[in-house]
């Protein structure tokens, strides 16, 4: 069989290096497309389900939204476990399916069941986690600035406005998340007093807030042939405007938001804070990869990004890159290619002591 294999190469030789030709240059393609990493992603398939509920405490939470989304998903195509952990204000459900399933698949199962459960009135609904995995952290970078007049919320409001939005435009971020600063908010903070001197309720105050804060259509007007949109404007925007919503009528005397309130920029509760080099509080981002990306490859597009967005920020304001997956990748490689010399020598030498020939060895 071999002496027929060897006369056969011998008299079709073109072939035989068309053939050799056309496999190296498939291995070499095959090559530049294989995905490089530090280390092997071992996370199985894994679908988080996140619900928010400022009000409630961990008790409630557990039996109000953490035990039925546990039941809805119950049953599901390839479902190995569910695990959950329920804090002050928030639920989180883990569901990990078998190996077999793909994320896609098990994602898309999850949302038909979550679309039957019940919740309390006033929660907001499930929502799924990002598609990544926990080593899909691969790009850490910080928001400072050199101006000491400007706020760490300015920062934050800089990042989550900016900078982020440009960087979930990377094809195969997942997420990008944010650290530290303080996440404006627009405070109304109710004098109880006032509220019973003018005979109110803080359901008043609400209702105010929330009919006073939106635009509305009012259809169209057809004058000579032409036809203009009616528009009711109403959307808020500064501390004024808000201090000026009439909450109701006392004695024929408009009550505002301001007779009832005090109005403030404020911040959401903070749970942490993120300091870098010692020179105090800064703004941290976190890119996250979707799972099965190539994780060099979405690194060099973020930070190619970062490096276009700087001309559209503030002056004083740099992004400094503090973890980069590719060096860890880059390093890597260079081991890998250390251990591949090391060997190949190794193995010169040892074929070269046992057959005693020079030409031996090397072959």
């Amino acid at each position: 069989m071999l002496t027929r294999l060897i006369e056969f190469s011998l008299k079709n030789r073109m072939l035989i290096i068309l053939l050799f030709t056309f496999a190296s240059a498939a291995g070499v393609y095959r090559l530049t497309q294989l995905p490089i990493d530090a280390f092997p992603d071992t996370t199985p398939i894994q679908v988080q389900i996140n619900t928010v509920a400022p009000a409630l405490s961990p008790e409630e939470i557990e039996q109000q939204i953490t035990l039925p989304v546990e039941l809805s998903i119950g049953g599901l195509p390839g479902l190995q476990n569910v695990r959950s952990v329920s804090k002050f204000g928030f639920s989180q459900v883990v569901a990990t399916f078998d190996d077999q399933i793909r994320i896609i698949d098990a994602r898309q199962y999850v949302t038909e069941r979550l679309s039957t459960v019940e919740l309390p009135e006033g929660v907001g609904r499930p929502e799924l986690g990002p598609i990544a995995t926990g080593l899909g952290e691969i790009f850490h970078y910080i928001v400072r600035s050199d101006d000491p007049g400007r706020s760490i919320e300015e920062l934050r409001t800089i990042h989550d406005w900016v900078i982020k939005p440009e960087l979930r435009k990377v094809p195969g971020v997942a997420e990008v998340n944010s650290w530290g600063g303080e996440e404006r908010q627009y405070h109304v903070v109710v004098e109880p007093e006032s509220l019973i001197k003018f005979g109110f309720t803080l359901d008043d105050v609400l209702e105010a807030l929330r009919k006073n804060n939106a635009n509305v259509g009012g259809g169209q007007l057809v004058t000579s042939g032409e036809a203009r949109v009616v528009r009711g404007l109403a959307r808020v925007a500064t501390l004024e405007e808000i201090e000026n919503i009439v909450v109701a009528s006392s004695d024929g005397t408009p009550v505002r938001i301001r007779d009832v309130a005090d109005v403030e920029i404020g911040s959401e509760i903070r749970r942490g804070a993120v300091s870098a080099s010692g020179d105090g509080e800064a703004v941290l981002g976190l890119a996250f990869m979707l799972m099965g990306e190539n994780s060099r490859v979405v690194t060099e597009q973020l930070r190619n990004r970062l490096e276009s967005l700087a001309p559209s920020l503030p002056p004083d304001v740099v992004v400094d890159i503090v973890y980069d997956r590719t060096l860890l990748v880059e390093k890597v490689i260079e081991t890998v290619k250390h251990n591949l010399v090391i060997g190949a020598v190794l193995v010169i030498v040892v074929l070269l002591l046992l057959l005693g020939n020079i030409r031996a060895g090397l072959l």
